[in-house]
């Protein structure tokens, strides 16, 4: 199967959404499909031997609604001859996004449309040099991405536009029928000089709205458009019948179907301005890009745009200037400004061998590097495309508001029909009053403030999460987030730095061998060791100049030790459980080894064989090594207490160590001794403990940055991944700390509850506003104009109250209030004491 996102133009509200996921599903080869409305995206994923992208776009269009595609020009190099360019052409068209292509060969140009966002230049000069040809210049580099911002931007002006000549038409034939209606002016059949105006607002300014409301039934469906026009229509045409003497009566309406247009033309403008703003934290993301890069090349500086950076190039940097692309620094050292990235305000200080990230500027000195990712590789391309995924995910609560908005329309088409029949047969009432209150209904009623409740909050939460180095797989996990109630810690790599140290070195009384002996021994067995603490050893040995010398039949038996062979003798190194296992006595060494766990620190006893007989293994000593806390692991904990969570410690280490770092940390639950396969049983118990069902059962967070952590991190409820750990781990998660700082994981919940917070805020205002307004237009208490500004600016707030997300505080833990809320604290103390 194969996933495209693809940008849609033409929607007016959720209804539209849901209609176009419905036509997408029934095509032949699809297998999902998932619209985004509030990114104005869809989302699918098909058999790409039963259709391609130009089926999917012409099936779309054939609904009645458009997909913003670019056309570019490409300078090459390389063409011999014609079929060159013919081999070029059918290349360009075999890559993903690319819908046609077309080289000529006389101008040595490739004419290229495309689906925005799903190729990028440096992507087709990649595919370009391998088939032998090469691009002149990359041309502008926001080209291809600028393409669907400029839809949206031409969409916006088409918007003002037709506002603007909405009022001003709309405008003075208002006021005229107010002036008409007091009796201050007016002249004989001035209904035809008022039908003027009226038809050019009702059939030009609002042309739109009857495009979209014949879209809508054709696809089986009624959307907000359907309303708007019925309403609008309703009173034009019972004006036009009045004006042309088919019905009988002194009224018309022209007025308020030319205000109905007007206003909620405005309301649209408003809202897709600011819907345009919920997205501009991740167009800064994409703005963070460099532009250029000076490589060597030929033993000469070179500066050159940065699609034309291919990997192994070796990338001169100099103070104040951003990281192109991401790489391994090769000569130099310098201090990184991250914040960008990884949220932290700290530089990072690196040197040779260190990994540097594009887009992170470097603060002091040169430094070269080597180019290891480009393009769609690099960490900014890849947190971008993980934040665009999980804006265009749904919610489960949203799946809800989808299925009530696919009812909605046709409800208050109903509410409204029954409306006229009241007024006209049980309150006796003229037609024309009947009419106006049944308008009136149509137009106050909005599922555009229900369908935009829970994405816009979902666009600016996951932004909000990426600028602070917290990526959300998906929705559902920001959802989730929020309810968790346990918080589950690995002990190493995750509280701790993962890099323990050697602290102690005790050798055996009955054996008569040096401290510098016994690190001899043990680090070369741990010289085929992975494990960290292995790893310490092995540190300890070479930093001391011994020679160590490579192991023979090494192997690790995990969460207990290892077996090696050194110099043909047979050593075992492990915990006292693992000794015990292998029938050798360690009484001797007990009460250091007791010692040592009380301190916090890990002891390996140290076994080999005696006077050649590999049989005869006996304990020569213990080396002690001890794991340093994470700067920030306190606090960490210290935040996950305040937003009332019960924290848990997992470890493989023994009790004593594991007790000894959790009172470090002020952690009071410990599970301790708990094998690497065994940590997702635990988190098992853990979910279970104390349910009854599956809503009553407590909702676990596990945080883990190893590969022994995957299995865990995919039990729990919500899993959460430290950046710098593997990327098993991080692709088992539903959250990544990019910067693997533990005080993320509270941040991570925090942002997650103000996000639920901001969405319901959102329904309980589109509900309210629904529930109460519609009867109060039913009887009678609403005029038509007054309507359709209440609707227009219903979905105005939607949207404004999820963009103060993108000030929400996520280390003091300040919930956001409605828009409100600060007015009846500022009053309820005054109106307490009166």
């Amino acid at each position: 199967m194969k996933d495209t996102r693809l940008p849609i133009t033409g929607m007016s509200c959720t209804n539209c959404a849901a209609a176009i996921e419905r036509k997408m599903r029934e095509l032949q080869g699809v297998s999902a499909a998932s619209v985004d409305f509030a990114g104005e995206k869809l989302k699918i994923s098909f058999d790409p031997d039963q259709l391609d992208e130009r089926g999917i776009i012409a099936h779309v269009k054939q609904i009645g609604y458009g997909v913003a595609t670019g056309k570019t020009e490409l300078p090459i190099t390389g063409l011999q001859d014609l079929s060159d360019a013919m081999r070029l052409e059918t290349l360009l068209v075999g890559q993903n996004g690319i819908l046609a292509a077309s080289v000529s060969y006389g101008t040595e140009r490739a004419t290229v449309e495309f689906i925005p966002g799903m190729t990028s230049i440096a992507e087709l000069g990649v595919v370009m040099r391998q088939a032998g040809f090469d691009l002149v210049q990359a041309g502008n580099t926001e080209e291809l991405e600028d393409v669907e911002a400029n839809v949206r931007a031409a969409e916006l002006s088409e918007q003002f536009r037709m506002l603007i000549i909405g009022v001003i038409f709309s405008l003075p034939l208002i006021l005229y029928s107010m002036a008409r209606d007091c009796r201050l002016a007016g002249f004989s059949h001035d209904q035809f000089m008022m039908l003027v105006p009226a038809t050019i607002v009702q059939f030009i300014v609002g042309w739109q709205y009857y495009v979209g409301a014949y879209k809508s039934i054709r696809a089986g469906s009624a959307n907000m458009d359907v309303l708007i026009v019925m309403g609008s229509s309703a009173a034009y045409l019972s004006s036009l019948g009045v004006t042309l003497g088919l019905v009988n009566s002194p009224y018309v309406y022209y007025e308020t179907g030319a205000g109905i247009i007007t206003i909620i033309r405005l309301g649209k403008f408003l809202e897709a301005r600011a819907k345009g703003q919920t997205s501009a934290a991740l167009k800064a993301l994409m703005g963070l890009r460099a532009r250029t890069a000076c490589v060597i090349r030929e033993d000469a500086e070179i500066q050159i745009n940065i699609e034309s950076v291919v990997v192994g190039d070796t990338v001169v940097v100099r103070p104040g200037e951003k990281v192109p692309v991401d790489g391994i620094i090769c000569d130099g050292r310098s201090a990184f400004d991250e914040s960008m990235i990884t949220g932290e305000s700290m530089p990072v200080n690196k040197g040779r061998g260190d990994e540097v990230i594009g887009a992170t500027i470097n603060c002091e000195g040169l430094i070269k590097f080597e180019a290891t990712k480009i393009g769609k590789n690099t960490v900014l391309s890849q947190i971008i495309r993980l934040v665009q995924e999980a804006q265009g995910s749904k919610a489960p609560i949203e799946k809800l508001t989808d299925e009530i908005g696919r009812y909605f329309v046709p409800v208050i088409i109903g509410v409204a029909l029954l409306t006229f029949i009241g007024w006209l047969l049980v309150a006796h009432k003229e037609w024309t009053q009947a009419m106006i209150n049944a308008v009136a209904v149509l137009v106050i009623a909005c599922p555009c403030a229900i369908g935009l409740a829970t994405p816009t909050a979902i666009i600016v939460g996951t932004a909000k999460g990426a600028e602070n180095g917290i990526l959300f797989k998906n929705s559902e996990t920001l959802e989730r987030a929020g309810r968790v109630s346990i918080v589950v810690l690995d002990k190493t790599g995750t509280i701790t730095q993962g890099e323990p140290e050697v602290t102690d070195i005790i050798a055996a009384s009955s054996q008569k061998l040096s401290a510098e002996e016994i690190l001899n021994i043990t680090a070369s067995a741990e010289l085929g060791s992975e494990h960290p603490l292995g790893r310490a050893v092995v540190k300890s040995g070479k930093n001391k100049g011994l020679h160590l010398v490579a192991p023979d039949q090494f192997r690790a038996v995990s969460g207990f030790g290892i077996r090696a062979t050194v110099a043909d003798q047979r050593v075992i190194i492990g915990s006292p459980r693992f000794m015990l296992n292998e029938g050798i006595a360690i009484e001797v060494l007990q009460q250091d080894v007791a010692r040592l766990q009380a301190e916090g620190k890990t002891a390996m006893i140290v076994a080999v064989s005696m006077h050649n007989d590999p049989e005869s293994i006996q304990a020569i000593g213990i080396v002690a090594v001890a794991d340093t806390l994470k700067p920030g692991s306190v606090e960490a904990i210290a935040e996950l207490r305040r937003l009332g969570l019960d924290v848990v410690m997992i470890t493989g280490d023994n009790q004593r160590t594991a007790d000894w770092i959790a009172k470090q940390v002020g952690i009071d639950r410990v599970l301790a001794e708990i094998l690497p396969g065994e940590k997702a049983a635990e988190v098992r118990k853990l979910q279970s403990a104390g349910a009854t069902t599956d809503l009553s059962r407590p909702v676990v967070a596990m945080v883990g940055d190893g590969i022994n952590d995957a299995p865990a991190l995919a039990q729990a409820d919500i899993g959460i991944a430290l950046g710098t750990g593997t990327d098993v781990a991080i692709a088992a998660a539903g959250i990544t700390l990019i910067s693997g700082d533990l005080r993320g994981v509270g941040r991570a919940i925090s942002l997650s509850r103000g996000t639920m917070q901001t969405i319901v805020q959102n329904l309980i205002w589109a509900f309210f506003y629904n529930i109460c307004l519609v009867p109060i237009a039913a009887f009678g208490l609403l005029i038509p104009m007054f309507a359709a500004g209440a609707m227009a600016l219903s979905s105005v707030f939607v949207v404004t109250n999820s963009l103060r997300l993108r000030g929400y505080d996520m280390r003091t833990f300040a919930a956001p209030r409605l828009l409100l809320y600060k007015f009846f604290r500022r009053y309820r103390s005054v109106w307490r004491r009166r």
